[in-house]
């Protein structure tokens, strides 16, 4: 994963829900990466993180883990 690509799937947060990757975007005035996703449970809501906080490693019992995981890529 580059940090201006991010593959198209299915992935899961730590915290175990599942979120689907749309696309990646660009903020039009920072020109910051942003990826945006949406829920895989409730109301199925559209969501954007920026890229560098998506792809981060967050620590989880003394451990180091990624914030999403991928499960499944799915195709362009």
């Amino acid at each position: 994963m580059t940090e201006k690509n991010i593959p198209q799937g299915i992935y899961r947060h730590y915290k175990g829900n599942l979120y689907q990757v749309l696309h990646t975007a660009q903020h039009s005035e920072t020109e910051e990466m942003l990826v945006v996703y949406r829920c895989l449970y409730g109301e199925y809501g559209v969501w954007v993180r920026p890229l560098s906080m998506f792809s981060e490693t967050v620590e989880v019992e003394g451990k180091q883990v990624p914030r999403f995981e991928l499960i499944k890529a799915l195709a362009d």
